[in-house]
């Protein structure tokens, strides 16, 4: 594999559940790949947010994967079904959550590891930090956490072929 360009699709992850996720299985899809935490003061506008853009667009091809991180400010302090049941109960999410994962440091998760080096390397400065993937398996962007995600609707659009 060696010099041979990375796609999001090359990377296998753990779902909630514990199941093995094959991330090729979302080739042909738009993705939005977010860190997310329970008890951030940014959780309520993100996970509300990512919700309803996730029912306005799961038809045209956007699929959101959301990563636990525990590793801002201790704000994910619960276990995956307690992670999964908050964001299902309380913001009706239907997207897949993800195994508890670190995004940062040497124990970071190798699919960030990827996404962070995919656009500038730099490390995860908080909850909620959002990468953008194309139907391709590349990352074509990387929002902070107070990036809002109803404010870049029109790049999800570009990339869905939405008008």
């Amino acid at each position: 594999m060696a010099g041979e360009s990375k796609t999001v699709h090359d990377f296998t992850v753990t779902d909630a559940r514990g199941n093995v996720v094959d991330l090729s299985i979302y080739k042909g899809k738009v993705l939005l790949i977010v860190n997310v935490a329970s008890q951030c003061g940014l959780t309520n506008s993100n996970y509300t947010e990512l919700s309803q853009l996730y029912q306005k667009y799961k038809d045209q091809g956007l699929e959101i994967l959301a990563f636990p991180c525990n590793q801002f400010g201790g704000q994910e302090p619960g276990s995956n079904e307690e992670i999964a049941e908050f964001v299902c109960t309380r913001f009706k999410a239907e997207y897949p959550i993800f195994d508890k994962v670190d995004v940062n440091g040497e124990s970071a998760a190798p699919i960030y590891k990827f996404l962070k080096s995919s656009k500038g390397g730099d490390d995860i400065k908080w909850n909620f930090s959002k990468f953008l993937v194309d139907k391709d398996g590349n990352v074509v962007n990387h929002y902070e956490p107070t990036t809002t995600p109803f404010s870049f609707e029109d790049d999800i659009k570009k990339l869905l072929g939405v008008a």
